[in-house]
């Protein structure tokens, strides 16, 4: 069953960066969302402001395609972010398809990403928050890989520790692959991102 109509284009018009809000948790393995969305807000010259109402912060403005698009970055801590995203999905009239969610992934080697059209949480606290928030899967989502804790038990630190400098030259360089891969999809629709990037792997 295919995941979406053939005839019809996925076109993100919310894009939202998953991470936790404290200072501490910058470039933290768990906050690569907020990076590629800070990223994005940058490239794109849209800047953020803070609004309770979505409880996080938000830019908007013309992505490269002149068309409105919305950043977001959940104030909430990681497993409430479904609060904020179903919050600006409300107001501004937004479907579930709308929305393209960037978070890490351990599953994923660094220096890899993985977009899908749907899909489970995969274990990950943010996307069982908007899942059940939105009350669906069926949204985009932009994996980027993180790599696997060396220690089963160490997940908690792994996600929340800082990349090696070796990891971090890599995961540098594939910021402005996901940024062309976004991109794509604002233009082409994300089936055509999907199938130009993530056969694509950044190494050193």
């Amino acid at each position: 069953m295919s995941e979406t109509k053939s005839n019809s284009l996925i076109i993100p018009k919310l894009i939202v960066g998953l991470g936790n809000p404290e200072p501490k948790y910058d470039k933290t393995r768990h906050n690569i969302g907020f990076e590629i969305v800070d990223i994005l807000a940058e490239t794109w010259g849209l800047s953020w402001k803070e609004n309770r109402r979505f409880q996080g912060l938000i830019a908007e403005g013309n992505s490269p395609t002149y068309q409105k698009i919305y950043l977001l970055k959940p104030l909430t801590y990681m497993n409430r972010s479904g609060q904020s995203v179903r919050a600006v999905t409300d107001w501004y009239k937004l479907i579930a398809t709308d929305v393209l969610v960037i978070y890490d992934d351990m599953d994923l080697p660094i220096g890899r990403m993985r977009m899908r059209l749907s899909g489970s949480a995969g274990g990950h606290n943010g996307m069982k928050s908007i899942i059940s928030h939105l009350g669906e899967q069926n949204f985009p989502r932009l994996r980027i890989g993180i790599g696997k804790s060396g220690q089963l038990d160490n997940t908690v630190s792994h996600v929340l520790g800082r990349f090696a400098p070796e990891e971090r030259k890599i995961v540098d360089k594939t910021f402005p692959l996901v940024v062309d891969a976004i991109e794509t999809s604002l233009k082409e629709g994300i089936e055509k991102a999907m199938s130009l990037f993530n056969s694509q792997t950044v190494t050193q």
